[in-house]
């Protein structure tokens, strides 16, 4: 295992998503695409129900223009399937339980239907309990961790999603990469903003972001990654040799507060569900062994302390507050609010389709080619 380096191989890179470029590429309809999504997995051995959960999560990160969790990764996930390294008519189920606390098993399924599982139950029991928390081990990656956390929200209540991932990230001091991307996201509603939505890699940046920029010809900045040396990686190539950097970079703009975030999430999620961890896990780019990926997810219902919507209304009068404050010179723009961008994203993407590159597309055409499922009609961009 220590041997082994953190990243895709290269053929397993050339399927990886690239930002669509509204000029270039194809849209697609989201409510075809999620019922091609549906198609596809049943014809693979997952049973309806599950396969609407894990398309209704899939396309909802295309929606919201966040293409490196969405349908692109429908390739990795169907080679988990076919190398016979995850079930995909797994159903999860509890297996420890007490008031406001659960273990859940995903039995090896997958992570997006075995984490609304968990999201569900941590929100019902909230409702009686005021908070709730539910812990899921033995699954595989669960698309973006915001969709979770809003689901919460959408209940009325606070929600909390972390999740551990591939090693692709060196803590601080480190010359190889131990932890994941280990994502955070907590939502809350936000009156008439919607929602309030922080969903975070606690790298600097994602391993995709990297390959957008090899494929661009485009120099790092330093702070994103390191090469195989430990010095700071300015080439895709240097750094694909080397190892993402948490979230702040190096030592010295303290990276060591992203470390110690992505450290926190393997904890909660890998550590406290009795998963596999850190530097052990194998994850979705390497179809060798089951990835038994951790996730976590905390549920409050503010509620629980005064009159349903109180917390809502104070939330707003804050938000309201950081969006009419003076900006610096220069901005683009008034200050946003976490998962703004996103939510314009999916209006966007109802009002006109989903957006996805050529690169994404031809993956999905060759799936439904491979699998006798023809992709739902597209339009031409540009």
């Amino acid at each position: 295992m220590g041997s082994r380096p953190p990243w895709p191989r290269p053929e397993e890179s050339e399927k990886l998503p690239v930002y669509a470029d509204p000029t270039e590429g194809v849209t697609v309809q989201a409510p075809l695409l999620r019922a091609w999504t549906v198609a596809l997995l049943e014809k693979i051995g997952t049973p309806g129900d599950i396969a609407a959960d894990v398309a209704e999560i899939l396309v909802s990160a295309d929606r919201r223009g966040i293409a490196s969790h969405g349908t692109a990764r429908l390739p990795s996930y169907v080679a988990l399937v076919e190398a016979g390294v995850m079930d995909p008519a797994a159903r999860p189920r509890v297996d420890r339980e007490r008031a406001a606390l659960a273990r859940i098993d995903a039995n090896n399924g997958w992570g997006h239907h075995a984490s609304r599982f968990a999201i569900d139950w941590a929100i019902e029991r909230a409702r009686s309990t005021g908070s709730a928390t539910a812990i899921v081990h033995n699954s595989n990656h669960y698309g973006i961790a915001g969709w979770y956390a809003l689901r919460a929200a959408e209940a009325g209540m606070i929600g909390f999603s972390v999740t551990n991932a591939s090693p692709l990230v060196a803590p601080t001091r480190a010359l190889r990469a131990l932890l994941g991307t280990n994502p955070i996201a907590i939502a809350a509603p936000a009156g008439h903003f919607g929602a309030f939505c922080l969903d975070m890699a606690t790298s600097t940046v994602p391993v995709g972001r990297i390959e957008v920029a090899k494929r661009r010809g485009e120099s790092l900045p330093v702070g994103w990654a390191i090469g195989a040396d430990g010095r700071p990686a300015t080439t895709p190539d240097e750094a694909q040799a080397g190892a993402l950097l948490p979230l702040g970079g190096l030592e010295e703009t303290a990276g060591y507060k992203g470390y110690g975030l992505s450290l926190a999430v393997d904890i909660l999620s890998g550590v406290l569900g009795d998963a596999t961890f850190g530097p052990n896990i194998i994850g979705l780019f390497r179809p060798e062994a089951p990835s038994d990926l951790g996730h976590a997810f905390w549920v409050i219902d503010p509620a629980a302390f005064e009159e349903p919507g109180a917390f809502e209304q104070r939330l707003e009068r804050l938000l309201d507050q950081l969006v009419a404050a003076d900006t610096v010179p220069d901005a683009p723009g008034r200050v946003l609010i976490p998962g703004e961008p996103e939510a314009e994203a999916e209006r966007r993407s109802d009002a006109r389709g989903i957006t996805i590159d050529a690169q994404h597309h031809a993956s999905l055409v060759e799936l439904a080619e491979a699998n006798g499922v023809a992709f739902p009609d597209i339009s031409p961009n540009g």
